[in-house]
């Protein structure tokens, strides 16, 4: 097999394309795969026919394909991993919101549950222990939500946000139920700090 000519050895023409002479390669691998001594003829020749290919594309005579002459260029391709592209709104989401554990949810539950509890039938002292329940809850929420980033600054701020938005919307839905006829049996002040403990209550358990 050494005594032919590289086209000959792998059983091709000058003429055949880079398609042919692979396949040819392939078929003689598979044929001799046991013999390491054909199989080192086999790619020496095959290493002549790319190097002869590429002198005669240096020469202009013939055109050699690219994955002949950028090999690694395939490569890349065949590995090219798709890039997943994340919207920046689905980003900061992420970080923002929390999947808590069972165990995360049962304390502030019975926390912010019984202080509501006490702000709802608590009629005669109201007025007075209304705000020591605020008080309560606002540094409880502080509490759950730095046990779980360890940001204080940041679990104080998205506390008194909480606190300022649940006194607004309970006032505002007390007002409109109690002028309409509706809710009488609540003050405003109770329901207000009813609904801000509830509230209290989402953003120390869904938020980071």
């Amino acid at each position: 097999m050494s005594e032919q000519n590289p086209y000959e050895q792998l059983g091709v023409t000058e003429n055949s394309s880079f398609e042919e002479i692979q396949a040819a390669k392939k078929r003689l691998f598979e044929q001799h795969s046991n013999d390491s001594n054909v199989v080192e003829q086999v790619e020496i020749a095959y290493d002549s026919i790319i190097m002869d290919r590429l002198r005669l594309r240096q020469e202009g005579k013939i055109k050699v394909p690219e994955k002949i002459r950028f090999p690694e260029r395939s490569v890349e391709k065949a590995f090219k991993v798709p890039q997943i592209v994340k919207e920046d709104s689905a980003v900061w989401l992420q970080e923002l919101i929390d999947t808590p554990s069972q165990a995360d949810i049962l304390w502030p539950t019975g926390i912010f549950l019984t202080l509501s509890a006490i702000a709802v039938f608590s009629q005669n002292s109201a007025a007075s222990i209304v705000p020591l329940l605020m008080a309560l809850g606002f540094i409880a929420n502080i509490y759950f939500l730095n046990r779980k980033e360890g940001r204080s600054g940041r679990a104080f701020l998205i506390s008194f946000i909480a606190l300022f938005v649940g006194i607004a919307l309970g006032t505002g839905l007390a007002n409109l139920l109690f002028g309409q006829g509706g809710v009488t049996v609540l003050g405003v002040d109770q329901f207000a700090s009813a609904v801000t403990l509830c509230l209290f209550w989402l953003v120390s358990c869904f938020l980071r």
